[in-house]
C-alpha cells in the first residue's frame, strides 16, 4: 500500500519542511565544530564559537540590531520569555500584558504574582484580538515595569501595533518585551525603530532552524538578574556570573549544531525576504479563509480576511469537537493540524471558545495551493458526514 504524502498545515508550531541547507549545516557542524565553544582554544573549539557568532551576526541583520552580543542563545522562545520576565520584575512591580499572550508570558507572571506579589493588568481585545495602543497606555501606571505584548497572536493571528505600542511604552520610560514567536521571520521587527527592549523569538518557527533554539534581545542598557548560572569559559576565577554579554546569559554548554541550522535558516529568510514570506502566506491563509467560509457550519476566528495578520487560521465546525476534527483529517486525510486551546486559555475566552476550543491550521513558506484547496474538501466532508 502506498503511504499518502503528508499535508502539513501546523507551522505556528513548528515549521516544516526546512530549507536543505539547514540540515546540511547541522551536518556540517556536527562534523566539523561539534567542540565546546568559549572553552578551548584548540581548532574545533574555535570553530564553535565562530558558528555562534556568526548565528549572531545573522539574527542582528534581520533584526536590525546594532550589536550582535546584545542577542542571548536560549532553547525556545519560553526560555527567552522567563529569562526576561524573571530576570526584570522584583516585589512589587507592575506589569501591563494582553488578553492574547500565551501562557509563556501568562504563567511567568502568574507564578509572580504569588512568589513576590507583583500585579499584573491584562488589557482586554475584543473577538477579532486587535489590541488598541491607547489601553495599553491607560493601562500603565507609576508601578508599571514592563510591558508585555505578542507580535502576533497564535490562536487568531491577528497583528499587534508594536510600532505604536513601542512609541506609548518609550514615552512612559517602560521597557517593552515582545513575544515574537509567530512573527519573527515573518514580519518585519526592526528593534531600534519599534522601541523594542526585549525581544524573544524562536528558531524552530519563520526563522527555519531546528527546535531546540531561540534567542533573546536584550537593550544595552538594559540588565536583567540571569535565569541561571554557571559555567561560561569566561571568568571562571570569579564565583560570580560575568556581567559581559552574551556570557551573562548563557550558562552551559550551548545548542551549537542547533544554532548552526538556525544560521542557514536565518540566512534563507534573509535571502528570500521577510516581505515575500509573509505575502505568500497571506495569500495562501486568505484563500483558505475564504474556502472555509463558504461551508455551512464552520466558524472561523478572528479578524476578517480584509485584516492582514499572519497565516494562522482557527476555526470550529458546528456539532463536532475541534479534536475529533484534528483527528479525522490525520487519520482519514493525512492533514496535520493543532487542536484544542493553544496554550492561550484568555485568547479563546475573548474568541468566545472557552468551552471548545478551535482546530488551527498555519500554512507556511513551502505549503502548496493544493494543500489548501485539500483541507477545505476535507473539513467539507467531516461536517457533512458528522452532521448526517
Amino acid at each position: 500500500m502506498k503511504e499518502r504524502p503528508l499535508i502539513y498545515l501546523d507551522n505556528a508550531a513548528t515549521s516544516w519542511p526546512k530549507p536543505p541547507g539547514v540540515m546540511e549545516a547541522m551536518e556540517r557542524a556536527m562534523r566539523e565544530a561539534a567542540a565546546n565553544p568559549g572553552r578551548g582554544s584548540h581548532e574545533m573549539a574555535v570553530k564553535a564559537s565562530r558558528v555562534l557568532f556568526e548565528g549572531r551576526k545573522m539574527l542582528a541583520r534581520l533584526f536590525k540590531i546594532a550589536n550582535p552580543n546584545d542577542i542571548a542563545f536560549m532553547l525556545n522562545t519560553t526560555h527567552a520569555l522567563n529569562q526576561a520576565i524573571q530576570g526584570l520584575l522584583a516585589p512589587g512591580d507592575h506589569v501591563v500584558t494582553t488578553a492574547m499572550e500565551h501562557n509563556s508570558v501568562r504563567r511567568p507572571l502568574e507564578a509572580l504574582k504569588r512568589k513576590l506579589g507583583i500585579q499584573v493588568t491584562y488589557v482586554p481585545v475584543g473577538a477579532d484580538g486587535i489590541l488598541k495602543p491607547n489601553d495599553v497606555r491607560h493601562a500603565i501606571t507609576p508601578a508599571t515595569k514592563l510591558v508585555a505584548v505578542t507580535h502576533s497572536s497564535n490562536l487568531l493571528g491577528t497583528i499587534a501595533p508594536i510600532g505604536d505600542i513601542g512609541a506609548v511604552t518609550r514615552t512612559a520610560g517602560v521597557p517593552l518585551l515582545v513575544d515574537a514567536a509567530q512573527s519573527a521571520g515573518v514580519l518585519e521587527i526592526d528593534v531600534e525603530g519599534m522601541n523594542i527592549d526585549l525581544l524573544a523569538f524562536p528558531g524552530h518557527k519563520g526563522l527555519m532552524g531546528p527546535q531546540g533554539t531561540g534567542g533573546l534581545y536584550i537593550r544595552p542598557d538594559l540588565e536583567l538578574e540571569p535565569l541561571m548560572q554557571g559555567g561560561t569559559g569566561s571568568r571562571s576565577e570569579s564565583p560570580e556570573q560575568p556581567s559581559t554579554r552574551p556570557d551573562r546569559y548563557e550558562a552551559g554548554t550551548p545548542n551549537t549544531i542547533g544554532i548552526a541550522g538556525l544560521t542557514e535558516g536565518v540566512r534563507f529568510v534573509i535571502g528570500e525576504t521577510v516581505q515575500r514570506v509573509h505575502a505568500q502566506e497571506l495569500s495562501l491563509t486568505r484563500e483558505l479563509m475564504a474556502g472555509l467560509s463558504e461551508i455551512p457550519g464552520v466558524r472561523l476566528l478572528g479578524p476578517g480576511p480584509e485584516i492582514e495578520r499572519t497565516a494562522i487560521v482557527a476555526f470550529t465546525v458546528d456539532g463536532v469537537d475541534p479534536s475529533e476534527t484534528a483527528f479525522l483529517l490525520d487519520r482519514q486525510f493525512g492533514i496535520a493540524v493543532r487542536s484544542g486551546f493553544h496554550c492561550t486559555p484568555l485568547g479563546h475566552e475573548s474568541a468566545g471558545t472557552t468551552e471548545t476550543g478551535a482546530v488551527r491550521a498555519s500554512p507556511g513558506y513551502f505549503s502548496q495551493q493544493s494543500d489548501i484547496v485539500s483541507l477545505i474538501s476535507a473539513v467539507k466532508e467531516i461536517g457533512e458526514t458528522l452532521r448526517a
